[in-house]
């Protein structure tokens, strides 16, 4: 399957796709020092959070897809070389929100848990009116 969307993704920073199927995605993201919040190298927890989302987005797999919420629970921590596959997959469509699940193992591990609501917009989040949520104008996301 031919991946449609975060075609620029950085894999350093939120992973790779390992696995790309009909409506479910796998990323797996080898942690570095880099992204150690201290000396005992506790991963910060946006790196768990952002290979989650990544793996979300894929599952969705559409062209303007956009996160519109998340609910996460961290199980454990990650430490500095270690690991993390995140699998997602949808469990929901509704019009133009997809309902996803995610959960990020390392080994048999499961260190975090998400339920992400994606939202597939009309065109980019980005395309006429690159400011306006920041201006507090409505972006259709919801």
């Amino acid at each position: 399957m031919e991946q449609n969307t975060h075609r620029r993704a950085d894999a350093d920073l939120v992973g790779r796709p390992t696995q790309l199927g009909e409506g479910s995605a796998t990323v797996e993201l080898r942690t570095t020092e880099r992204m150690a919040v201290d000396e005992h190298g506790l991963v910060h927890g946006g790196f768990v959070f952002g290979v989650a989302d990544y793996a979300a987005m894929l599952a969705v797999n559409d062209e303007y897809v956009v996160l519109g919420k998340a609910e996460s629970r961290f199980l454990a921590p990650v430490r500095a070389g270690e690991t993390v596959v995140a699998h997602a997959r949808i469990l929901n469509v509704e019009e133009r929100k997809r309902h996803v699940e995610c959960e990020v193992l390392v080994g048999n591990s499961r260190v975090f848990v998400g339920s992400f609501t994606a939202v597939i917009l009309g065109r980019h989040v980005l395309d006429n009116g690159a400011g306006a949520a920041r201006r507090g104008a409505p972006t259709g996301n919801s």
